[in-house]
């Protein structure tokens, strides 16, 4: 089969028409069509369908899509393998949340070859893990606590990339408190709690280090980002769980919590076997190195 033949259905399968994939790819529409048309020829069944006044890609096209992106990156791993010299090309998609991708991620988007692209989306583990199952991504950045450890699916390949120690968040004018974790905790076995309203594992830490203070925590708030937990806290609803070293604000106090420490661990993600891929690879390096 034609390599660039099943780029083109592949990128009709992400795209999902003809038009975009010539925008995408710098071709005519015409190309795309021709070339499709001459690849179902080639493996002898359709692979497109009208759906109104565009296609869409019939059972079997999508099922050869799936193939392709395995072909697409074993082609990839021999020509590399081949020439060693030759620089990585291609589009990497990447789903991952919003720290990774402001600490981690954009710090290595200028250190990529011209031929190398990333597709960014902002997305909580959840949603990322979803996409990446799907093949929907190439790249999921993902996380979990010390405390609420995530299960990986064997089909899956984890890369640690920055561990980074959670403290309670706490507005100012709050009595001071020491001791254990426990200790700080049962000083505030009384407030609301603010957790994430798109992730369950800082609820899963926020239950586990309650418990061990002997009370169910009182979760009333639910947020998507640090900065709008913060200002909910300041602005009176919560305490939550926040990174140790996130930027002091005005009207919030840090409690550090010892015995245990809760640690979020940040890794990468990607479908086993596609790590030698040269554009993928090249980004997880980049990734790990700036993580040392």
């Amino acid at each position: 089969m034609d390599v660039r033949r099943l780029e083109l259905l592949l990128a009709l399968s992400r795209l999902g028409s003809m038009h975009a994939v010539s925008d995408a790819l710098g071709v005519t529409t015409s190309t795309v069509s021709q070339q499709i048309a001459a690849l179902a020829k080639e493996v002898g069944t359709p692979l497109i369908e009208p759906d109104g006044r565009r296609v869409r890609l019939t059972p079997a096209g999508r099922r050869l899509a799936g193939h392709a992106v395995d072909i697409l990156a074993a082609h990839e791993a021999a020509r590399a393998d081949l020439d060693p010299s030759a620089e990585p090309a291609g589009t990497v998609r990447v789903a991952a949340f919003h720290t990774v991708i402001r600490d981690s991620l954009l710090p290595v988007v200028a250190q990529l070859p011209p031929a190398v692209r990333l597709e960014i989306q902002e997305q909580e583990p959840p949603e990322a893990l979803a996409l990446l199952e799907r093949d929907q991504v190439d790249l999921a950045l993902s996380y979990d606590y010390n405390l609420a450890p995530a299960a990986v699916d064997r089909a899956l390949e984890s890369i640690p990339l920055w561990e980074s120690t959670w403290s309670l968040a706490v507005p100012s004018r709050s009595r001071r408190t020491t001791g254990t974790t426990a200790d700080v905790l049962a000083a505030f076995a009384d407030s609301d709690w603010i957790v994430n309203s798109r992730h369950t594992a800082d609820e899963h830490v926020v239950r586990t280090l309650a418990a061990l203070a002997g009370f169910e925590p009182r979760i009333t708030q639910r947020a998507d980002t640090l900065q709008l937990v913060q200002e909910m806290i300041t602005a009176g609803l919560g305490v939550a769980l926040m990174p140790a070293t996130y930027p002091k604000t005005t009207g919030i106090s840090l409690r550090r919590l010892r015995t245990p420490e809760p640690q979020m661990r940040a890794y990468a993600l990607t479908r086993r076997g596609r790590t030698d891929w040269s554009p993928l690879s090249l980004v997880l390096s980049l990734l790990t190195r700036r993580a040392r």
